[in-house]
C-alpha cells in the first residue's frame, strides 16, 4: 500500500518526533464534501500536544542546521521524487477530503512537488559575502543561518501545495518546523510529512498537528521562546491575531492573506483571449483560492458578449464527485462555505445570467453563476467569494475602473486583458497588488515571488526569495 492510499481512510497518529496518538486521545472527523461523508479520524492534539511538538523541533534543530547543504538538498531532491511516485493516490486522497476536482488536484500535487526540487537547487547557494569595510581597518563578513524553529499554519484550499511551499525552504534554510494544517483536510498533510520522512529528514525536523484549538495552540507555540517564525496562510482576521500574538516573542513573520482581485477587461482585449482566462482565474480550484478573480469590471463595448460567453461556459460545466475524472467543478469544502456563497449572491441584487442557487443534491455544491448589472457597491464586490461566482460591473472610464478595481483592503493579485502592451504595463503599474497576471489567467510560479500587498499579507514564498523568510542575517566585523 502506497503511502497516500493509507491516509483515504482509517485512523491516523500525528507527528511529534514520531508517530503518536494525541494526548487527550481524542480525534477529528475527516468528511467528504462530495456526500457529507467521514472518511477518516485524525488524533486532536491538544495544547500541550503542540508544546511537546516544539520540543521535538528543538532537540532535532541543532544536527539539522549542522547538515551540510548537499545533504540537505539531496533530501529534498528525494521528496520530490517520491511525490511525484505517489502522485495519483495523493490527487485521490486530495479530492476524497477537499473535494476539488481530479484536474486541480494533479495540477496541485505536481506544483507542490516542485517545491521540493526548486528549494533542494537552492539549499546550496545560501552563500555569504565578505567585503572590506570602507575605512579600511577590517572586513565585513556577512553569513546566513537558520532563524529557528518554524510553526507553519496552512489552509485548507491546498493541502498539499501550501504546506510544501512552507516546508521545503524550511527545511531548505536548516531550520526545524511544526506544520499545522487546517482540520478540514489534514490528511494529505499527514501523508506529505510521511513522504518527507521517507526521504530521509530526521524525525523532529518536521511534525505536524491537528487541532480543534486551532487558535490555543497556536498562541501557545508562538509564546514558546524557542520559536523563531511563523509562517501563515489564511484570513486576514486570523493573520491580524498571529501578528499580535508573534509581537509579543518579535518573532519573523510570513503572512499570505485574503484577496479581492479585479479581472478588468479593456475595450480593446482579445475576448475570447479574455474569456479563456476568465475561467481560469475564476473557476481553478472551483473558485476557492485567495488568487481567484473575485469582481470583474469590462469595458462598455464588450460587456455583453463577455458576460453571455462567460455563462455559456460556467453553465457548460460537469458539476460532480471531485475523484471523478471527468469532474470539472467539485463541491465547496463545507456547508458554511456554501451559505455565506448564496448570502453574497442574494444580497447582489444583479441579473443572474446563469446559476445563483444551491445545488439540490448530497454534498456541499453551487451552480456556476454568473451575475451581470452588479452595482457598484454590493457586498459580493467587497469581499472574498470563495466559490464559482463571477460579478460583471460594466465600465466606460479606465480611470474609473482603475480606481475601482484598487478600491479594497486587499491587494493579492490582479488580473488585466488588453492588447495594447503599453496600456497593460501603464496599468499594471498602477494595480495596487503584488501580482499581475497581464493577458493570463494564471500568475503563480513557484519560480516567481508569491505574495500582496496592503492586508493581503507581508514577505514572499517561492522563487529565490522564499528561504529568505527562514534565514538570519549574521555580520561579523573582522580583523584578518
Amino acid at each position: 500500500m502506497t503511502i497516500a492510499r493509507k491516509y483515504q481512510s482509517g485512523r491516523h497518529p500525528i507527528l511529534i518526533g514520531d508517530w503518536r496518538d494525541s494526548e487527550t486521545g481524542a480525534t477529528i472527523e475527516v468528511r467528504n464534501p462530495s456526500n457529507d461523508e467521514v472518511i477518516a479520524h485524525v488524533a486532536n492534539a491538544s495544547v500541550a500536544d503542540a508544546l511537546a511538538a516544539v520540543d521535538a523541533a528543538a532537540a532535532a534543530a541543532p544536527a539539522w542546521a549542522a547538515t551540510s547543504p548537499r545533504q540537505r538538498a539531496e533530501i529534498l531532491r528525494k521528496c520530490f521524487e517520491l511525490m511525484i511516485a505517489e502522485e495519483r493516490e495523493l490527487v485521490r486522497l486530495i479530492s476524497l477530503e477537499n473535494g476539488k476536482a481530479y484536474s486541480d488536484a494533479l495540477g496541485e500535487v505536481r506544483y507542490a512537488a516542485e517545491f521540493f526540487r526548486w528549494y533542494s537547487e537552492e539549499t546550496p547557494r545560501i552563500i555569504g559575502e565578505m567585503s572590506l569595510a570602507p575605512s579600511g581597518q577590517n572586513h565585513i563578513l556577512v553569513s546566513y543561518e537558520p532563524v529557528g524553529i518554524a510553526v507553519l499554519v496552512t489552509p485548507w484550499n491546498f493541502p498539499a501545495a501550501m504546506a510544501t511551499r512552507k516546508m521545503a525552504p524550511a527545511l531548505a534554510a536548516g531550520c526545524t518546523c511544526v506544520l499545522k494544517p487546517a482540520t478540514e483536510t489534514p490528511l494529505t498533510a499527514l501523508a506529505v510529512a510521511e513522504i518527507i520522512l521517507k526521504a530521509g529528514v530526521p524525525k523532529g525536523a518536521i511534525n505536524v498537528i491537528v487541532t480543534s484549538q486551532s487558535g490555543k495552540s497556536v498562541g501557545a507555540m508562538l509564546h514558546d521562546p524557542r520559536v523563531r517564525t511563523v509562517s501563515f496562510t489564511g484570513s486576514t482576521e486570523v493573520g491580524r491575531i498571529l501578528l499580535r500574538e508573534a509581537a509579543d516573542q518579535v518573532l519573523t513573520t510570513s503572512m499570505e492573506l485574503g484577496g479581492n482581485a479585479p479581472f478588468l477587461v479593456c475595450h480593446d482585449a482579445n475576448l475570447n483571449a479574455a474569456l479563456d482566462g476568465a475561467m481560469v482565474a475564476k473557476m481553478r480550484n472551483g473558485g476557492e483560492a485567495c488568487t481567484a478573480a473575485n469582481r470583474f469590471y469590462v469595458a462598455r463595448n464588450l460587456y455583453e458578449d463577455f458576460t453571455q460567453g462567460l455563462a455559456r461556459r460556467m453553465s457548460g460545466l460537469k458539476i460532480g464527485d471531485g475523484v471523478d475524472e471527468d469532474t470539472q467543478l467539485g463541491p465547496m469544502v463545507n456547508a458554511e462555505a456554501v451559505l455565506k456563497i448564496d448570502e453574497l449572491v442574494r444580497d447582489a441584487i444583479a441579473r443572474v445570467v446563469t446559476g445563483g442557487h444551491r445545488l439540490n443534491r448530497a454534498g456541499h455544491f453551487y451552480a456556476p453563476t454568473v451575475l451581470a448589472d452588479v452595482p457598484e457597491d454590493a457586498a459580493i464586490l467587497k469581499n472574498e467569494i470563495f466559490g464559482p461566482v463571477a460579478p460583471i460591473v460594466p465600465f466606460d472610464d479606465e480611470a474609473h475602473a482603475m480606481k475601482l478595481a484598487n478600491d479594497t483592503e486587499f491587494g493579492l493579485i490582479s488580473y488585466l486583458y488588453t492588447e495594447d502592451l503599453k496600456r497593460g504595463l501603464r496599468l499594471s503599474g498602477q494595480m495596487q497588488s503584488g501580482m499581475v497576471a497581464l493577458n493570463r489567467g494564471l500568475a503563480t510560479d513557484l519560480a516567481a515571488p508569491f505574495g500582496g500587498s496592503k492586508a493581503s499579507g507581508l514577505g514572499r514564498e517561492g522563487s529565490t526569495e522564499g528561504i529568505n523568510e527562514y534565514l538570519e542575517t549574521k555580520y561579523i566585523a573582522v580583523s584578518l
